[in-house]
Formats: structure tokens, C-alpha cells, sequence
């Protein structure tokens, strides 16, 4: 059976449940608990030397990393990711958004004020996360202010990949008050088939 080896509040290790829900996949899942450093044990460094989640294992021993590749994965050969050519490179666009615009601001911003309770601690450093997370945002609201998902081929992982960190946004010190695309983009998602939220 597939094995996750993933952190329960982390939305990189939520992506790849959502992904296997949505695609009817059975797995196992495997609580890593980042903030007592399980990720830095010598048994995890052998099956990921970057020590993150999410990992998975596959039915042959195979291990996959990252989260976007994860995604793209399981949902080859399914609606979640279009065949090759336009419609594919545009879902990739949102996955290359997503991590280096979107999850540097968004999540971290969430790491430091919900998962470290840490808000005083960074109270220097959030303004910057806040400024970027809502120039993502705004990104994302031009294009679901005029359109109900990411891309023309419905669904795909690229919406898996932005609702992770979106919907639990005001974890990180965000409103979406100003964002009625956005808004109306997690309500439409949250309403698919096999939907779990981030717990």
C-alpha cells in the first residue's frame, strides 16, 4: 500500500492525501512530528536527504519527494492533470507559482503565528511575508475573479496545490475579505467529491 510519511497540519502533506482521495487510491498514513525534529533522524535522511515532508513510498519501495512532483504523479492519466502540451503547462505555471510565491509568504507566515505560536517572536519579519502572500493573492484573484478554476481544463492539481495554504490563510494573519474570486474558488472546491479539509 502507498505510505505517507507526512506532518497532519503541514498543507504540502495535505496536498498529497487530497490528491489520492480525489483519485480513489487507498493508502497509509505516517504521522512525522516536525516540531520534534523527526524529520532530522537518521532513518528519515535515508529515505529523503532534504529532511521534509511529504515523503511517499510506493508498493516497490520507490520514495517520492515534493510536493508538486507528488501531485503531478498520481494525477497522470486522470482529469486532475491535462495531457501534454497548452493546458499541462499551464497547470505547471500555478505549481511553480504556488511554491515559490504563494507557499514562501502564505505558509510560512501560517508556520510562524499558528504552528509555532511564535506571532511576537517574528513580529520583524511578517510584514514582508504578509506584502508577498497578497501580491499572490491578487494574482490569483485576477484570474478567479473571471474564471471558476485556475486553468480552462477544470479541477487540476494546480487548485490542489493553491487551496492547501489559501484556505487556512487567516492562520497566517491574512483576509481574503478583499479577494470574492478567491472566496468563491475555495467554496467551489470545498464542494468536490472526496473534499477533506486541512485538520
Amino acid at each position: 500500500m502507498i505510505e505517507i510519511y507526512g506532518d497532519g497540519q503541514s498543507g504540502n502533506c495535505w496536498k498529497v492525501r487530497q490528491i489520492l482521495d480525489f483519485t480513489a487510491r487507498p493508502y497509509r498514513w505516517q504521522e512525522v512530528n516536525v516540531l520534534a525534529r523527526e524529520t532530522r533522524t537518521p532513518a528519515f535522511l535515508a529515505l529523503n536527504p532534504n529532511g521534509k515532508v511529504p515523503i511517499v513510498r510506493l508498493d516497490d519501495g520507490t520514495v517520492l519527494t515534493e510536493s508538486g512532483a507528488i501531485l503531478c504523479h498520481f494525477a497522470e492519466g486522470t482529469p486532475w492533470l491535462p495531457e501534454r502540451g497548452l493546458p499541462r503547462t499551464r497547470v505547471l505555471e500555478w505549481l511553480f507559482f504556488e511554491q515559490y510565491s504563494h507557499e514562501p509568504n502564505v505558509a510560512v507566515a501560517r508556520y510562524w503565528i499558528h504552528y509555532l505560536n511564535a506571532k511576537d517572536e517574528y513580529a520583524d519579519r511578517l510584514p514582508a511575508r504578509w506584502e508577498g502572500g497578497y501580491k499572490a493573492l491578487d494574482v490569483m484573484e485576477r484570474r478567479l475573479g473571471e474564471h471558476e478554476w485556475l486553468t480552462d481544463a477544470g479541477p487540476t492539481v494546480a487548485d490542489v496545490a493553491l487551496y492547501a495554504y489559501t484556505h487556512v490563510a487567516g492562520e497566517g494573519g491574512f483576509t481574503l475579505e478583499g479577494y470574492p474570486g478567491v472566496r468563491a474558488w475555495l467554496g467551489r472546491f470545498a464542494g468536490l467529491q472526496h473534499y477533506g479539509g486541512l485538520k
